[in-house]
């Protein structure tokens, strides 16, 4: 097992998180995190953005902490940025409404990226080898639980993928040969009844 590594964190205010909802800044943000820096240009190209486009996005990410110059890469012409966090929190207790809209917002903004993740998943998956075939899933579990329990439980799970991600070389490192990032996905909330005739 490689030595643990502590795992940054950002709780971003109000209105970082209104900033951040903006689907092609939470894009860039996810691609600086896990492939590493980048300058406004490469991530450009990648996302179909022109570069001025890019560069105001970068600059609002900036501004709110989210990302930071990369000092070490680069030269006069080209400006290298890299994620500031590894992770951000949200909607947490003691939130205040305006904390509670803009966690939501968020989170609307993260579903539909995250939506699209599985998208892309499933479309490579008939190229994925064997072996990362049985290493992927797509699993939901529905089990009748308190709130306290369904709190523990969360805490347990993430514990344990926090630990994981602790002891693995951070997003956007050279990776050994075979070590891939892999996306874990999780959502837990209280099922609404389905409505009928919906």
């Amino acid at each position: 097992m490689s030595e643990r590594r502590t795992i940054s964190r950002v709780k971003p205010d109000a209105m970082a998180l209104r900033a951040l909802a903006h689907p092609q800044r939470l894009r860039m943000l996810g691609m600086l995190r896990i492939d590493g820096p980048a300058t406004a240009t490469r991530l450009a190209e990648r996302m179909g953005l022109n570069s001025g486009a890019t560069s105001y996005h970068l600059r609002q990410l900036a501004r709110h902490g989210f990302i930071e110059e990369d000092i070490e890469r680069g030269n006069g012409r080209d400006r290298w940025w890299k994620a500031a966090h590894e992770t951000t929190t949200f909607l947490e207790e003691g939130d205040d409404e305006d904390a509670l809209d803009a966690g939501l917002a968020f989170a609307e903004a993260a579903l539909s990226a995250q939506i699209k993740e599985m998208q892309r998943a499933l479309a490579r998956h008939p190229q994925l080898s064997p072996e990362w075939r049985k290493a992927s899933t797509i699993s939901d579990y529905v089990i009748p639980l308190t709130a306290e329990r369904t709190e523990s439980l969360l805490h347990q799970i993430n514990a344990l993928l926090l630990d994981a991600m602790a002891h693995a070389p951070k997003a956007g490192a050279a990776y050994a040969p075979g070590v891939e990032p892999v996306s874990f996905i999780l959502h837990a909330f209280p099922r609404a009844p389905e409505e009928e005739g919906a």
